[in-house]
């Protein structure tokens, strides 16, 4: 009988050493795969979650103070496209307006601790090699330039209205006109060579 209780007392050891070791490798394994994680790849994550129901906008504190409430559509290489929310009170006839963010431009993101959760998920193995993934802002702007879209350009310091008319490698060029109005040469009030560095957001 004290045999048996010997080599209970053996088992449950060596069963609780294992458990322990197992447990040891999981949580290491989990910190390797944190230390990993990119800003982007948290975002990334949550988009992943949202468009499976979820449906929340985040809250992103970007370069100069500036904050907007968004629900994110698309992420690219070093950007995304969101929708702004409207402000709360402001109305029915509000446009939905749309934005883009350099991820250079965040300086963080406020969430709930459910956003947090679904943030540190693992990503799933198809959410890896969208042709978005690979295309840059500078590849976003030419799209825009060769629309001859309107633009709001938001710098830390001010914001600008008007047409891009060319990109270079770390810069465009911004015709610069009232909002309400087309890229005429009548019309533009100036020109601004803007590095990609100093764009906060560009609203369309």
């Amino acid at each position: 009988m004290r045999w048996d209780n010997l080599f209970s007392d053996l088992e449950s050891q060596l069963e609780y050493g294992l458990n322990a070791e197992e447990n040891d490798l999981h949580e290491e394994e989990e910190r390797l795969r944190l230390g990993r994680l990119s800003l982007r790849d948290r975002l990334r994550q949550m988009v992943a979650v949202s468009d499976r129901g979820a449906n929340y906008s985040i809250a992103f504190v970007l370069m100069g103070g500036t904050t907007v409430s968004a629900r994110v559509k698309t992420i690219g290489k070093d950007w995304f496209a969101a929708d702004v929310c409207p402000v709360a009170g402001a109305g029915q006839t509000q446009r939905l307006r749309q934005c883009i963010v350099p991820l250079a431009a965040v300086q963080g993101l406020s969430l709930t601790r459910r956003q947090i959760r679904h943030s540190l998920e693992s990503h799933s193995p198809e959410a890896r090699g969208a042709i978005t993934d690979r295309l840059g802002l500078a590849f976003l702007l030419r799209d825009l330039c060769r629309r001859r879209t309107t633009v709001e350009v938001t710098l830390q310091t001010e914001s600008l209205f008007g047409t891009i008319d060319r990109v270079g490698r770390d810069h465009f060029d911004l015709a610069m006109h009232e909002a309400a109005s087309p890229r005429r040469d009548a019309e533009v009030v100036g020109y601004r060579l803007i590095a990609f560095d100093g764009v906060v957001m560009l609203t369309v």
